[in-house]
Formats: C-alpha cells, sequence, structure tokens
C-alpha cells in the first residue's frame, strides 16, 4: 500500500509518501509546499493544489491521511487550514483516492505512543520508524506521521475506514 501523508497549513504543507509492506514501512518522498507570507490565500491554495495533485500523479498513492480539523481560538486561522485542507481533499477526490482522517493525539499516539507528544519527539520517532539518515522537518514529519498512522490503523482496524 503506498499513503499520502498530508499535514496542511498555509504556508508550509508538510507532505510524505510511505510505501508498506506487511510491517516495513518505507519513506519514498518527503517535503513542503512553501508559501511567503506576501503571496494571497488564493495562489497558496493553487500551489498547494497543484503539488498535491502532482504527488498523487506521480506517486499513485491508495489513499491520502490528513489531520482532521481541530478546534482552536483563532476564528481566522481555523478557516485559513480549512481552506488548505479543501484544496488536499479536492485533489485527492478528484484522483478518485480515498482520504482518511486522523485526529493529532492519535497520530502522535501511533507514532510515539504517548498522545500528548512534542514536535521533536515526532520527528525523532519518525526518523528511527522510517530509518532516516536526517531527521525531516518539522511538517514533513508531521505528515509522514500521518501516513504511518494510517498503515497502523489500516492493519489493526480490518476493514473499518475513516474515510471522509
Amino acid at each position: 500500500m503506498t499513503i499520502l501523508g498530508v499535514d496542511t497549513s498555509l504556508r508550509s504543507t508538510g507532505y510524505g509518501v510511505l510505501r508498506t509492506s506487511g510491517s516495513r514501512l518505507e519513506a519514498l518522498a518527503w517535503g513542503t509546499v512553501p508559501n511567503a507570507q506576501k503571496l494571497p490565500v488564493s495562489e497558496c491554495l493553487k500551489a498547494i493544489y497543484a503539488k498535491i495533485s502532482a504527488l498523487i500523479e506521480e506517486w499513485q498513492p491508495d489513499v491520502l491521511s490528513v489531520e482532521k480539523v481541530i478546534y482552536g481560538k483563532n476564528a481566522n486561522t481555523m478557516l485559513v487550514l480549512g481552506e488548505a485542507r479543501g484544496a488536499v481533499i479536492v485533489a485527492g477526490s478528484l484522483a478518485g483516492k480515498p482520504i482518511c482522517e486522523y485526529e493529532p493525539r492519535r497520530v502522535k499516539m501511533a507514532v510515539c505512543g504517548n498522545g500528548m507528544a512534542e514536535k521533536i519527539q515526532v520527528q525523532r520517532m519518525v526518523k528511527t520508524l522510517l530509518s532516516m539518515e536526517k531527521l525531516p522537518q518539522n511538517d514533513a514529519a508531521d505528515a509522514l506521521a500521518l501516513a504511518i498512522c494510517h498503515a497502523h490503523s489500516n492493519s489493526l482496524l480490518s476493514g473499518r475506514s475513516n474515510a471522509v
């Protein structure tokens, strides 16, 4: 199974492509979609959509794994995050890919064994679990963690789905 994990944000969406074979996990590609602060929201969304679409075309993932919307105090931030998630979900949906969503605590639990793990702990565990030479960038590590969470959930849930 090939999983595209996406950690959405307007200015630095992280992505990670993971291949599973039994219990073996292999990171195929990872990085970010950087968008400059001065870039209009519409251009950021276009860049996110284009990169995710290109990744889907290149890697042909079986599924996309994205973070569920979490509640926040700043309505504007939540709105922009929802728009970025929308760009990712549309890219996956138009490509005919199922989209599975996971809560941040569940992702941290799957990767670190602690739902309250710090970002650096997630980065280190992703590096260890995927036998990576270097610590992946923050957003890319979160995206790979989303893919790992799906891989673990998929093998444990035996048929249950978190698809939207």
